[in-house]
């Protein structure tokens, strides 16, 4: 009983130092955003539901819902600092719920969380880019929007 007191204790003070923001997808957040914003959607939704213009393309889950942590976190320090403040969006807002507490909590990142994602910011207005594999530059370009883990 003890033992479950103090674990519940540990997880409560984690989340109260966490480093979660949660604030709805939109289009005038990511219009005007100067943080950078990490898109951890797959392959086949870039290219089903567009990309945002700017964003970093690393995928977290693949299409089976596997994922590689030490693959998606080594991408995403190549792209933020550790104490940088980032978004991260998805199609929906459930994987990135995932991801942000997996980073905030357990990584000690300082993320906010997109929720509602891409469908919550189409249905407020946002006009995509065509999301275009052949046009994606790499990370030592000037154009930020750029395609990791492409072996979806």
């Amino acid at each position: 009983m003890i033992k479950k007191i103090v674990g519940v204790v540990l997880l409560l003070s984690s989340l109260i130092f966490a480093k979660v923001t949660n604030i709805p997808a939109t289009k005038e957040f990511v219009e005007n955003t100067k943080m950078k914003i990490i898109d951890i959607r797959t392959k086949g939704e870039w290219m089903q539901m567009g990309i945002i213009k700017g964003a970093y393309l690393i995928t977290f889950f693949d299409e089976r819902y596997g994922y590689d942590v030490k693959e998606f976190l080594a991408e995403l320090n190549s792209v933020v600092d550790k104490d940088e403040k980032f978004a991260i969006i998805c199609n929906s807002g459930s994987r990135t719920k995932l991801v942000a507490n997996f980073l905030g909590v357990k990584n000690n990142y300082n993320v906010v969380n997109l929720t509602g994602g891409m469908i919550k910011l189409l249905s407020d207005g946002y006009k995509p880019e065509f999301y275009n594999p052949k046009a994606i530059k790499n990370l030592s370009t000037e154009t930020p929007v750029t395609e990791s883990n492409t072996s979806n």
